[in-house]
């Protein structure tokens, strides 16, 4: 009898499963469908899902008005050194408060929850006037800053349940072989907290690579500005898009992302199964 009705039950979830994926996918087919028509397949008034004449001539467009190839260097320079420099400072600060339980480390945790909830609006006002005293405004280094600071807090969050499933026995084995707290954390926990290490630089890489509220207000300059930044010149004065080329340019900005996710994610299985072997 359980048997007869888990299977109706385990249909339902498949069925569930597979409407929750065609609804991601639906818009990035969407976006791939629309970069490869050509200009009277986007005016048509009965749209198709694969073009009738595929044409490159929107990526070819993209890359003829706005600089693309310098924005996406810009981008991937401020991505990739926001999100090493998160980990790097999160990783050690997420040791001590999985480790330490103390009142103090209780609040600092409930204060990276809350953190998350302030709206970009509220801060930019105050940060704007820190950044132009400092005379980062206008300043790759500025932006990467912003979104340290920005995702340092569930950065910390992430990292702190791999500490705390960490079990405490390994570093106190270390501990008794004569090594010191640094050399326990770089030995010890740090090999083990590898997957959850990668997965939140990976985190903090594509929302500085997706973001763009603080790098419109920060970057004037049109040589520093970030892909984000780039895809809204793509609209015209009067808010009417240039649906084509748009639609190819956000297509190759969001390749970077995928790939890698795509070649992350195996890592980051194997290291869990490294991790739990070695526990």
């Amino acid at each position: 009898m359980s048997l007869r009705t888990s299977r109706p039950a385990r249909a339902g979830q498949y069925f569930a499963l597979l409407c929750y994926l065609v609804f991601l996918a639906f818009p990035f087919l969407w976006l791939i469908s629309t970069a490869f028509k050509p200009a009277p397949e986007l005016g048509s008034l009965h749209p198709t899902w694969i073009p009738d004449s595929p044409t490159l001539e929107n990526f070819r467009q993209a890359f003829d008005e706005q600089p693309l190839l310098r924005a996406a260097g810009n981008s991937l320079t401020v991505a990739l050194s926001a999100a090493l420099i998160a980990v790097v400072i999160a990783t050690p600060m997420a040791y001590v408060m999985a480790r330490q339980r103390s009142r103090l480390a209780t609040a600092a945790t409930g204060w990276v929850v809350v953190s998350q909830a302030f709206p970009f609006v509220l801060v930019i006002i105050p940060l704007f006037l820190v950044l132009k005293n400092l005379h980062l405004i206008n300043s790759l280094f500025g932006l990467i800053m912003v979104y340290v600071v920005w995702s340092l807090p569930f950065a910390l969050w992430m990292l702190v349940g791999y500490v705390r499933a960490v079990p405490a026995e390994l570093e106190e084995a270390a501990a008794v072989d004569g090594a010191g707290r640094l050399r326990t954390l770089v030995s010890v926990t740090v090999p083990l907290l590898a997957p959850g290490i990668v997965a939140t630089a990976m985190f903090a890489f594509i929302t500085a690579w997706n973001e763009f509220f603080f790098a419109l207000v920060l970057l004037k300059s049109p040589e520093k500005q970030t892909l984000p930044v780039i895809l809204t010149h793509f609209l015209g004065a009067e808010g009417v898009a240039d649906l084509g080329p748009l639609a190819a340019a956000a297509f190759l900005a969001t390749i970077p992302s995928l790939a890698i996710f795509a070649i992350i994610q195996r890592r980051i299985t194997g290291g869990m199964l490294a991790g739990a072997v070695k526990t």
